[in-house]
């Protein structure tokens, strides 16, 4: 009996000494957060040929809409501009990863704005400039919005930098470089001219970006992460009223995420 016992320890004591040697091969990570962009100024072209009209609004002012600067919590958690991360390490010594990477940001049309106006409406050559607004009556009344989301979706490739010498066994301070592009799937609303457009989610172009984040982890798990963002998007196809828009604009973008992280597969020499 004392000699099973005795082999029973043995065993016990190699299997720890071994589990201490070993780490995990990857290392999967998430993360919510919440942002606030600023965009480059856009042209819109519009297409409607039932209505005779092909036009472009030159150099429009869009801005974002956070949602939380009219009130910290006062609105669900999935109102204001929110985004997420799901990314994985392949192996936590090389630092490689690969990113799902979305953020919900609102891109609207600035209310009260002098629009130019070029192209052809109603059958006849245009060339000029007057208030947009969606505060006007009947065929005054204007706006123009991806307000359910200008939604951008990038699938990215990830390069880590650890701050070794600003790190320790309570954080760990980490740099992350990101690369990537995807789809855009903007929720468009819009009101032009007194027209409405059937208002919904759509496939509606491309987009490509730019990302460096700072992140801290507290002991080895739950991190902090702040990233400044730069994305160029493209529009195409998109919902009007018997017609469809296109447009592009850059934008530099702020990120704060919380976010956990979690070791993945099985455990290494």
């Amino acid at each position: 009996m004392q000699k099973y016992l005795l082999l029973l320890l043995t065993v016990i004591i190699v299997q720890t000494s071994t589990a201490q040697k070993t780490e995990r091969k990857g290392e999967f990570y998430f993360s919510w957060g919440y942002n606030k962009e600023y965009y480059t100024l856009s042209n819109v072209t519009i297409n409607q040929p039932e209505l005779k009209n092909n036009f472009t609004f030159k150099n429009t002012q869009l801005v974002d809409h956070p949602g939380w600067d009219e009130g910290l919590f006062t609105k669900a958690l999935s109102i204001p501009q929110y985004n997420y991360r799901f990314g994985y390490f392949l192996d936590k010594n090389k630092d490689l990863a690969f990113e799902i990477n979305f953020d919900h940001t609102k891109a609207l049309f600035k209310d009260n704005q002098l629009i130019h106006m070029s192209g052809t409406f109603n059958g006849a050559r245009v060339d000029s400039s007057f208030i947009f607004t969606k505060s006007g009556q009947g065929t005054a009344e204007n706006y123009y919005y991806l307000n359910n989301g200008a939604n951008f979706l990038l699938f990215n490739i990830v390069k880590r930098k650890r701050f070794k010498n600003l790190s320790n066994d309570f954080i760990a301070i980490d740099g992350l470089a990101k690369a990537g592009i995807g789809p855009l799937i903007p929720h468009v609303e819009n009101k032009l001219f007194g027209k409405e457009n059937n208002q919904g989610f759509q496939f509606g172009g491309w987009n490509t970006g730019l990302e460096y984040a700072l992140r801290s982890t507290f002991r080895k798990k739950l991190f902090l992460e702040f990233a400044g963002k730069l994305d160029y998007a493209y529009y195409y196809n998109l919902d009007v009223y018997k017609g469809n828009a296109k447009q592009g604009f850059g934008t530099m973008e702020f990120i704060l995420n919380l976010g956990y992280t979690l070791p993945m597969g099985p455990k290494l020499k």
